[in-house]
């Protein structure tokens, strides 16, 4: 990774290319990468979640993708601060964050978010908890298998809260298929061990995925750009890998592509890291390679560290610069930059890097570990 040497002397501007894809257009290829707060008492975002959001927009930041929000059914209990994308406190709570971020100048996505077999913040498990094959822990079945009609229930709600979304005033919606939440569940050999439809090799463990996007797709407008995130990682392991060859990351990635997905958000810890042996492409690279679609990336921008990391050892890490991003978006590997801990503690990160003065982010990183921890 390069370092803050020559700020002057870098050239920013492929990040401030408008993009644009169905009704979506932006002014540059900026996007605050989604982050739970756990500020929304009850499920509900107020005025600080909204105020927060506008100060992000007008900080010149692109797109927003807001922190995951709890589509109806899923475990609500386990995270009683995270906002529900449900009932109409929480819908007019986010019609008023949507309002500011607009008034700003900006855009914003929503991420729906189900969380699947994940246990409460005490490590106990809901009784409501659902999963692809259920859970046993220390020998003891915590849930079954989802049913028919709990996939059906499920599909319907990411449909619903699309819908909602669209209605309300968002620009788009981002489906949270990463990470080792539910989404990513049924895409992981671990946690899918079903023998129907919706379980067996990497392209048939695409179909509860790709039935909820084609249900987000069906209860939306043609125009309405639908965003899919995805990780070959999970909290659970960070060597996981749904695809270990791009020849399996293409198959992994069709049955979605053309289910609806407008832009894949390939989640990696560090953006630089090559993918697979062979070429310097990372997995956005390679995602837009193999599908044709929009690609963002994200993972570690302007640092030296990914986020856990950053915690075990905050004296080690660093701002950086950013010449090899703006080097690959200036090749078209990917289309969109999601920026995360940057953003929380510089909502001016996009002006910022706009007039070339890197060298005030230095300063970040301590801030940004100071606010976290």
């Amino acid at each position: 990774m390069s370092t803050l040497e020559s700020p002057k002397d870098t050239d920013t501007a492929p990040l401030f290319r408008p993009f644009r894809v169905k009704s979506l257009t932006l002014p540059n290829r900026i996007v605050m990468a989604p982050m739970t707060r756990q500020k929304s008492p009850d499920g509900v975002p107020g005025a600080d979640v909204a105020a927060y959001y506008r100060r992000r927009a007008e900080g010149g930041t692109g797109l927003i993708i807001t922190e995951g929000t709890i589509v109806h059914g899923s475990s609500e209990g386990s995270y009683p601060n995270v906002p529900h994308f449900y009932g109409e406190a929480a819908l007019k709570g986010w019609k008023h964050v949507v309002d500011e971020v607009h008034a700003a100048g900006g855009k914003i996505f929503p991420q729906l978010w189900h969380i699947g077999l994940i246990p409460k913040q005490d490590g106990t498990f809901p009784p409501q908890l659902v999963g692809p094959s259920g859970l046993h822990k220390a020998g003891t079945k915590v849930t079954e298998p989802m049913t028919q009609k709990n996939i059906d229930d499920v599909i319907e709600a990411f449909g619903q809260a699309a819908a909602d979304a669209q209605r309300v005033g968002f620009d788009g919606v981002e489906l949270h298929g990463a990470h080792g939440y539910l989404i990513d569940q049924f895409f992981w050999d671990v946690t899918n061990l079903r023998g129907d439809q919706f379980g067996g090799d990497s392209v048939t463990r695409t179909r509860f995925a790709a039935d909820v996007v084609k249900e987000v797709r069906r209860r939306t407008s043609p125009d309405f750009p639908i965003c899919l995130r995805f990780s070959q990682w999970k909290q659970q392991d960070y060597g996981a890998r749904l695809a270990p060859t791009p020849q399996d990351l293409e198959k992994f990635l069709r049955p979605v592509a053309e289910a609806g997905v407008d832009i894949f958000h390939a989640s990696q810890r560090r953006f630089w890291e090559p993918e697979f042996d062979g070429s310097s492409l990372n997995l956005a690279g390679w995602t837009k390679k193999l599908t044709g679609k929009a690609a963002m990336t994200v993972g570690s921008v302007t640092l030296n560290q990914e986020f856990i990391q950053s915690f075990g050892t905050p004296d080690t890490a660093a701002a950086t610069g950013i010449d090899e991003l703006l080097e690959r978006l200036a090749a078209d590997e990917f289309d969109l930059v999601a920026v995360g801990r940057a953003l929380i503690t510089n909502p001016d990160w996009a002006k910022t890097i706009r007039r070339g003065a890197l060298t005030e982010l230095k300063s970040f990183q301590r801030d940004v570990l100071a606010e976290l921890v």
